[in-house]
């Protein structure tokens, strides 16, 4: 308890400064580089996220850090962040920096071992697919635990059938 409460105006001037300037910088690299750098496609755009709010965070508190070291910082990370981006092109690239989308359910069908492998419970599947609204198992064409962690649940009538095109890159029952 003894500093918590305790600042200088000098400081909080600075941290003031710091934090206009470091998010100025943020909106300039981040138009430059284009709105996947904050976005959840891949686990490096994860990373990318947390990255820049390390930085950002550290260049607005900490005194060691001076705002010309946090923006090297950040343009270092966005500069990353585009490299990666236009490397996954590459099917080698993109396999070493990506995971890979796998099938938890298709055509009402549960995939117990893809469940496990994904670490995701019955219990998280069934949430999911009262998220998506599904009403009957057999309107589910497939549930798909994406690269992101995300879970998508794809639905129709059981008439209408799924194009492989959409899971084309999903791994299936194994």
């Amino acid at each position: 308890m003894e500093k918590w409460f305790e600042a200088s105006a000098t400081s909080l001037i600075a941290i003031t400064l710091s934090a206009i300037g470091i998010y100025i910088l943020v909106i300039i690299y981040t138009r430059i580089a284009g709105k996947r750098s904050f976005s959840k496609m891949s686990s490096f755009d994860f990373a990318m996220t947390i990255a820049s709010g390390s930085i950002l965070a550290s260049t607005i508190l900490l005194k060691n850090v001076s705002l010309i070291q946090g923006a090297v910082g950040l343009l270092a990370v966005y500069i990353l962040q585009i490299g990666t981006a236009y490397l996954r092109r590459y099917p080698a690239f993109q396999k070493i920096t990506d995971n890979d989308p796998i099938m938890l359910m298709k055509e009402g069908e549960i995939y117990y071992d893809n469940l496990k492998k994904a670490r995701v419970t019955e219990s998280d599947l069934r949430g999911k697919l009262r998220e998506a609204n599904v009403i009957r198992l057999s309107e589910v064409r497939a549930v798909i635990f994406e690269t992101t962690g995300d879970v998508s649940v794809l639905h129709c009538d059981p008439e209408t059938k799924l194009e492989e095109w959409l899971i084309k890159d999903v791994k299936q029952k194994t």
